[in-house]
C-alpha cells in the first residue's frame, strides 16, 4: 500500500470592502406626496412603485433609507434632494 501525502494549500483572499452609506429620508409638514414621488423618481433613479412605497413608509414611520451606495455617488444625490426641499441625511 502506498503511502498518501495530503497537502494543504492556504489561499487568501484579498477583500476589498467599501463601505456602504445611506441616504435617509425624513418626514415632514410641507411636501406633498406627488413631490417626494417625483423628486425620488428623478434623483435616485427609483421606479414609480419604488418612489411611492418610499414616501409611504417615510409617512408612517417618519423616515426611509431611499439610496444605499458609495459616498461618492449619494454625495450629489442628497445634495439634490436637499435643493429639491426635502428632508435628507447622508450616513
Amino acid at each position: 500500500m502506498g503511502q498518501k501525502e495530503k497537502f494543504s494549500e492556504e489561499v487568501l483572499l484579498e477583500e476589498v470592502t467599501v463601505k456602504q452609506h445611506e441616504i435617509v429620508l425624513f418626514n415632514d409638514d410641507v411636501n406633498t406626496f406627488d413631490h417626494v414621488i417625483e423628486t425620488l423618481i428623478s434623483v435616485c433613479d427609483h421606479t414609480p412603485e419604488q418612489a411611492e412605497q418610499c414616501s409611504l413608509i417615510v409617512h408612517y414611520n417618519g423616515k426611509c433609507t431611499v439610496k444605499t451606495g458609495e459616498y461618492d455617488d449619494l454625495k450629489p444625490r442628497c445634495t439634490k434632494l436637499l435643493q429639491a426641499g426635502l428632508s435628507a441625511e447622508l450616513v
